[in-house]
């Protein structure tokens, strides 16, 4: 039994080319793809490692999740045993495209730790502040990312750059606790509700306009000084 993730069944023996028993195969679910013959131990454990492994090897990646509310926080950094947390940059200072190329970069790590079960998480500067402020993360600019094990109140700053090879780098120091963990000095806050990012470039505020000023009269102007 591995969670119901693996299904066995029988099969007609001439279309799955059985030629002699037992036969165990494996048919990978979605694409066509042909069957692998298991020809390992035929005890229960052995036949379960065999099939957990496969499992790994086909599952999903993990959904890189936009820290939108504290429900989202508690689903990936609570109920799991580490989180990594990413801080990016103000779209304003990214655009699109380059917070897309960072989320991308946080794609391809989670696929290839899928196995670990990370949770993985994002925001941008400043949008969970309090967040920022517990974990210590931000401090020295963005994007930033840092590995959480909240059940052990405890946080692993990546200082590199965020790159792939730097990140992967410092998933294997996390992974083989070579990495000194600093402990949370202020409890982690309960998140604010946020708004999710639509997808596209950021949109510089409207400045106020004051070309009226101009024709303000003189006894106006005064009037306003006195109130001042």
């Amino acid at each position: 039994d591995v969670g119901g993730s693996v299904r066995s069944s029988g099969i007609n023996a001439e279309y799955g080319g059985v030629r002699g028993y037992p036969t165990i195969k494996y048919f990978p679910a979605g694409a066509k793809l042909d069957a692998e013959e298991y020809d390992g131990g035929r005890t229960a454990d052995d036949i379960v490692a065999w099939a957990e492994v496969k499992l790994e090897q086909f599952a999903e990646p993990p959904e890189i999740r936009e820290l939108l509310n504290d429900e989202v926080f508690a689903e990936e950094c609570r109920e799991k045993s580490i989180c990594i947390v990413s801080i990016l940059p103000d779209i304003l200072d990214t655009g699109a495209k380059g917070r897309n190329e960072y989320i991308d970069t946080l794609k391809s790590l989670g696929d290839k730790y899928k196995k670990r079960k990370f949770g993985w998480v994002w925001s941008f500067a400043g949008e969970q502040d309090k967040l920022q402020e517990s974990l210590e993360i931000g401090g020295a600019g963005y994007p930033a990312l840092a590995a959480l094990n909240i059940k052990k109140n405890a946080v692993l700053h990546h200082r590199g750059g965020f790159s792939k090879d730097s990140i992967n780098e410092f998933l294997q120091y996390v992974i083989a606790g070579r990495i000194a963990p600093s402990v949370l000095r202020k409890d982690v806050p309960k998140l604010r509700k946020a708004t999710p990012w639509d997808g596209l470039d950021g949109q510089m505020p409207e400045e106020e306009d004051y070309s009226d000023l101009d024709d303000m009269e003189l006894e106006d102007l005064d009037a306003v000084k006195t109130e001042l």
